[in-house]
């Protein structure tokens, strides 16, 4: 008798001693090979297909936060209506880009930085005789964004709320 074989039963195996080694034995045999197959290809393509949601979520995340692009800027400080624009360019591995008023030309912008959908900067803002720092945190969805600018002015710290949009590319 061979160990695939099922056991006969006789009068020793009556015993329950001996029925549940009986049982144990015939759980611990091997699979069969069409079995075992069905198993693994189950675990490949349950892989396969959380792979590919992954992969999707995270192709749109980065889409997301694209900070590249000349942005027009809406915002308003003390009652007035105002302009900006705003251009990020990839330098590299790195961020570039330049912010301008329709008042001043263009300033490069210091420290910035995008990460997780925010993007933050600052400015020299020029008036009259006067160099103003201004501070951006704004946040990027798909072509909007929107934020805040802080700057210190009298030695006391105003903020404005900025809202803009991505300039489509000419074709």
């Amino acid at each position: 008798m061979t160990s695939l074989e099922p056991h006969k039963p006789d009068q020793r195996s009556r015993h329950p001693y001996n029925r549940c080694q009986r049982l144990v034995a015939v759980y611990v045999g091997l699979l069969p090979f069409r079995h075992f197959s069905e198993a693994i290809m189950k675990a490949i393509v349950s892989m396969a297909l959380v792979l590919g949601v992954c992969g999707l979520a995270g192709a749109v995340d980065d889409k997301a936060v694209d900070a590249v692009g000349t942005w027009k800027c809406e915002y308003e400080i003390g009652g007035q209506q105002r302009t900006s624009t705003l251009t990020i360019k990839k330098d590299g591995d790195k961020l570039a880009g330049t912010m301008s008023w329709p008042d001043q030309k263009e300033t490069k912008l210091k420290d910035l930085k995008s990460k997780d959908g925010t993007l933050t900067f600052s400015a020299v803002r020029k008036l009259m005789d006067n160099e103003i720092t201004v501070e951006y945190k704004l946040t990027i969805d798909g072509n909007k964004l929107k934020g805040k600018g802080a700057a210190e002015v009298g030695g006391e710290k105003r903020e404005f709320d900025i809202e803009g949009k991505r300039e489509k590319k000419d074709k």
